[in-house]
């Protein structure tokens, strides 16, 4: 619950998402909420990198998806600041009726009749936990950490598709989109700032730009710089 008086200036709380690092998966299967896919030695960089871009910050609570590579990636950065890192399932990674198959036309899952069924409805999607349903999950866990660390900030520690889809509803954005363009690359923080518990802008940096794969550079309509997006007051 908030403690700001009428007339007294609202206290800011910032709560920064991050996505994980990059993870090991030589097979190339869509991982989604299977086990023991750990980040790489380039992610377990990527974590690095992150808790050095957050080290100067008043960051008083550190909380994870369950799974390792979302906990692995929130370890530094709690480190950094004498913390242990909390985990809360609504920020887990969104359910996929693809999880564990490889996904593509060629030896992939799309070139498999039996799937066509799970690819009739981009807007819900068909082939996956509901949008909406991310959203208000990924919403909930941002709420419950700006309550941890009221004053202060707080990081979260998430997946792509749920990072984004709070973005999106944040932004009044909507939910259905173009997966490729997607403004979330691997190890990047968006940032939720709140007055009070009112939400009044989002920012997005990418600390670890520079150890990205070549075909990950410039993902998403603006990448190759910081932007965000104000509420007003």
């Amino acid at each position: 619950m908030s403690t700001n008086t009428p007339g007294a200036t609202p206290e800011i709380t910032v709560v920064h998402l991050v996505r994980h690092g990059e993870v090991h998966n030589p097979q190339g299967v869509l991982y989604g909420r299977l086990p023991d896919f750990h980040l790489s030695e380039l992610g377990r960089q990527m974590a690095d990198r992150v808790a050095e871009h957050l080290a100067g910050r008043d960051i008083t609570y550190v909380v994870a998806s369950p799974l390792e590579r979302a906990q692995e990636t929130a370890e530094p950065t709690a480190k950094t600041h004498g913390l242990t890192v909390a985990a809360d399932d609504r920020l887990i990674e969104a359910d996929n009726v693809f999880e564990g198959k490889t996904f593509g036309v060629g030896d992939g899952s799309l070139r498999n009749p039996r799937y066509w069924k799970h690819l009739t409805n981009p807007f819900r999607p068909s082939w996956g936990e509901p949008y909406v349903e991310i959203a208000v999950r990924m919403m909930g866990a941002l709420a419950a950490a700006r309550d941890a660390a009221r004053g202060h900030e707080a990081v979260a520690v998430s997946h792509q598709l749920p990072v984004w889809t709070a973005r999106s509803f944040a932004e009044k954005r909507r939910l259905w989109h173009d997966p490729r363009k997607r403004q979330c690359s691997l190890a990047s923080v968006t940032s939720f700032t709140y007055e009070g518990d009112k939400l009044v802008s989002v920012g997005y940096s990418e600390p670890a730009r520079d150890l990205l794969p070549a075909h990950l550079v410039g993902q998403g309509k603006k990448g190759d710089k910081p932007v965000g997006k104000s509420f007003g007051a």
